[in-house]
């Protein structure tokens, strides 16, 4: 009762929107087969009729079922039909899925009635993850949570608009354009989360200027080294120039760790200043570095986990079928491990930009005062 009586109203308006939202987004996914063009079956039988021992390719031992599936179209001119599906999966489930009665699926019908399994309707998946996350995102940050949130929208849809403009304009320079959506997706979400002070500013001075040095750097070395060493297999199936794209991608990939350290290093700067008014220049480039050197081994660990564990599967792959350790590695980290050092060079360049930049804004608040 006692939290009820803190809340404004304000804040209760914020809760009730928030929760019916959540309410009508959760029934709107599970209501919206009439959106799709395609057809939409719901499963309301499942029979198991087979399953046979076998071994793959790669000599594991597997088994593969057969299953009979009655669905009921949920949508379009055969909405009510009841129709028949026949589902093969294996053990390993690896390109395959089991499926349960209620589960929503992609078919395609013929004449007779019978239907071919295209893929999982996941939507609702999505959206539930999705509200979780903002909630978690809510409950901790409140105010800089539910502005996160915004920035992240608006990020998502600045960086679908660029690459749009990429595919429709495809003479224009992607690094061009990536490095105007990187300015862009710095100032928003920095000024969006932290508002319009000191801190916010060297913050945003010193991710532009790490992000930009570190592709700087990772440009020049690739350039003096002919760029040896990298394995270009996995951008095989893309129209546009390998580096460029790949250039893009580390451009891009390396901005979340920069504004982070760039935060981390304003914020620390600038709390120690409000403390301590009369802390002299040489305490908080004392202190700063000392704030940078704890940061800056976990977040270059992040960057090598997030780029390496997308590669993981592959790996298995690779190692199963015997191939040599060096040639799996180069094969399939070289651009991951490129874009991890790069990444890594962004946030130590960072640790001093930022603390240098910090105290020049620190000074310029304590000429004023």
């Amino acid at each position: 009762m006692n939290f009820l009586k803190k809340i404004t109203s304000k804040q209760l308006l914020f809760y009730t929107i928030t929760i019916l939202a959540f309410a009508a987004s959760m029934v709107f996914v599970h209501t919206n087969h009439s959106f799709y063009e395609r057809p939409i079956a719901e499963i309301v039988k499942v029979q198991l009729i087979d399953q046979t021992e076998m071994v793959d390719q790669f000599q594991n031992e597997d088994v593969q079922y057969t299953q009979v599936l009655t669905a009921v179209i949920k949508n379009g001119d055969e909405k009510g039909t009841q129709i028949s599906l026949l589902n093969e999966y294996t053990s390993t489930k690896a390109y395959d899925h089991e499926f349960f009665v209620g589960d929503e699926i992609f078919v395609k019908i013929d004449e007779n009635l019978k239907g071919t399994i295209l893929e999982v309707k996941r939507d609702q998946y999505i959206v539930l993850v999705a509200w979780v996350f903002i909630f978690v995102l809510l409950f901790v940050g409140r105010k800089q949570g539910f502005l996160s949130i915004i920035s992240l929208v608006v990020n998502a849809a600045l960086l679908s608009y660029a690459l749009d403009v990429y595919i429709t304009h495809s003479n224009w320079s992607l690094l061009l354009i990536c490095s105007i959506s990187v300015i862009l997706f710095t100032v928003i979400s920095l000024l969006l989360v932290n508002g319009l002070n000191e801190k916010t500013y060297a913050a945003i001075v010193a991710t532009l200027l790490g992000t930009f040095l570190s592709l700087f750097i990772t440009w020049f070395v690739l350039w003096i080294t002919g760029e040896k060493g990298l394995r270009y297999e996995e951008l095989q199936f893309i129209t546009r120039p390998y580096k460029v794209v790949f250039l893009s991608g580390l451009f891009l990939g390396s901005l979340g760790a920069v504004m982070d350290v760039a935060i981390t290093m304003s914020s620390s700067i600038f709390s120690l200043y409000e403390k301590n008014h009369q802390i002299s220049v040489k305490s908080l480039i004392t202190s700063g570095m000392e704030i940078g050197r704890d940061i800056m081994g976990t977040m270059t660990n992040i960057l090598f986990f997030a780029y390496v564990s997308g590669s993981i599967p592959v790996l298995l792959l690779y190692f199963k079928n015997s191939s040599p350790f060096g040639f799996t590695l180069s094969m399939n980290l070289s651009l991951e491990l490129a874009r991890a050092l790069a990444g890594g060079i962004g946030i130590v360049l960072t640790i001093p930009i930022g603390l240098y930049t910090t105290i020049y804004f620190v000074n310029r608040k304590r000429a004023r005062a």
